[in-house]
């Protein structure tokens, strides 16, 4: 684990933009135009806890690019969080935006603190001082934010309302993975793994790969990583392996992914803990080794840099489809080219979020709402048209998924600098 601490996510996405800016040769002026982030911003956060004492938690928001609509990205509560990760989850969702068509430019927050050390109200003080002290930044036309890691629709709630209260009026435009009630959209809380799913359609069809066979791997069984289970099961694949915070699960038949949603609700939390002894499988020794089981696809659906140049050689898939943002690093994925897997990258692969993200911020611009089908259909329709795209640009350019898919974004993304010109 130190290592993976030594990997700088910025200069890791940075790597990735010059590869591909590299290739459809960007001037410099171009290239300063869309490359670094428009605004960084640090605040320290006074919180009252419960026992009446105050405590000063540090919170970032970063707008990477605002040229193709207002920045969208997530906020994420986590010990770890630092300005350079923050810089690099927003630099990937300005592309990310792009490269799935949604008129979004990038934006990312996030706020150092363990949420499972703080009473609820307690909780509910930090989302909401954070959201205040950032209330200049956000608004439906310049800036909405998602849940992310270790958030949720309910804290979303706290943070619409703070943002209203302040505004005086009912705008719910201001952030998206909110629950139905307040304006949430239908299909929100399964969207990342659904339109993962709908990407590994298409490339195991591309591939040759019977999905309904197909042998899979997850790392990380929050949101994303639970949602992908239960869908990729309902294809008829086999789960043999998945993990969390608590460690990994292999059954070499299959785990029984209701019996693992079953152990988290039990445990009142997405954590896996007691998984061997409700279902037949092993727990690993050593959690890492999930990354390098023989299985025919890989998704990586927790934190960055998880494969690295030190475990890539032992890659075993041929698929790797990045659900999480980041989890492969550039030095990786040159030993994975060579190696000849299938990157699906996290830029396309795990936009399915920020699309429905797109879709209830458009519902609630217009204040109708549409039923489960239509925004599947939408869904549908958005990421695999994507996929193609990405697709048709890598055999054009004979390069992998992921310098494809930065192409196509960073054309978008510089067309649209290049016609709004510089305001001076």
């Amino acid at each position: 684990m130190s290592f993976l601490k030594q990997i700088n996510p910025f200069e890791s996405a940075m790597k990735q933009f010059d590869k591909a800016a590299s290739l459809i040769k960007l001037t410099e002026s171009q290239i300063a135009m869309i490359k670094e982030p428009r605004r960084i911003t640090e605040v320290n956060l006074p919180v009252r806890m419960s026992d009446g004492s105050i405590r000063i938690f540090k919170g970032f928001r970063v707008q990477h690019s605002i040229v193709r609509g207002p920045a969208k990205g997530g906020i994420r509560f986590h010990p770890s969080v630092t300005v350079d990760e923050v810089k690099a989850l927003a630099f990937w969702m300005t592309y990310k935006c792009a490269v799935v068509g949604v008129p979004f430019g990038g934006g990312k927050g996030g706020v150092m603190c363990d949420p499972n050390e703080l009473t609820p109200t307690e909780l509910e003080n930090l989302s909401r001082r954070y959201f205040a002290e950032m209330s200049d930044l956000f608004g439906p036309d310049s800036d909405v934010p998602a849940p992310d890691v270790n958030t949720n629709p309910q804290i979303m709630c706290w943070m619409f309302d703070t943002y209203s209260m302040h505004k005086k009026q009912f705008l719910p435009g201001v952030i998206t993975g909110k629950p139905l009630e307040l304006g949430g959209s239908e299909v929100r809380s399964e969207a990342t793994a659904l339109g993962m799913v709908f990407c590994v359609e298409e490339a195991t069809d591309h591939l040759n790969i019977d999905l309904k066979k197909a042998t899979i791997a997850i790392q990380g069984f929050g949101n994303a990583g639970s949602y992908a289970a239960k869908l990729l099961k309902e294809h008829g694949s086999k789960i043999v392996a998945i993990s969390d915070i608590s460690g990994a699960y292999y059954n070499s038949d299959g785990i029984d992914i209701d019996k693992a949603l079953e152990t988290c609700r039990k445990n009142k939390t997405w954590i896996l803990t007691g998984l061997e002894k409700n279902t037949p499988c092993e727990k690993l020794e050593d959690p890492g080794t999930l990354l390098e089981l023989v299985v025919d696809i890989l998704i990586p659906a927790a934190l960055e840099n998880q494969i690295t140049a030190e475990n890539a050689p032992n890659v075993r898939a041929k698929v790797i489809a990045e659900c999480a943002n980041g989890p492969v690093t550039p030095e990786a994925d040159e030993i994975l080219e060579k190696k000849n897997v299938f990157i699906i990258p996290d830029i396309l692969c795990n936009a399915g979020g920020v699309t429905v993200s797109y879709l209830e911020w458009v519902q609630n611009r217009m204040g109708y709402y549409w039923s489960k089908e239509r925004i599947n259909e939408d869904l549908e329709h958005i990421m695999k048209k994507s996929f193609d795209e990405v697709l048709e640009k890598s055999k054009t350019y004979k390069v992998d998924m992921r310098i494809a898919a930065f192409l196509l974004a960073i054309e978008r993304v510089t067309k649209a600098a290049e016609l709004r010109g510089l305001y001076a």
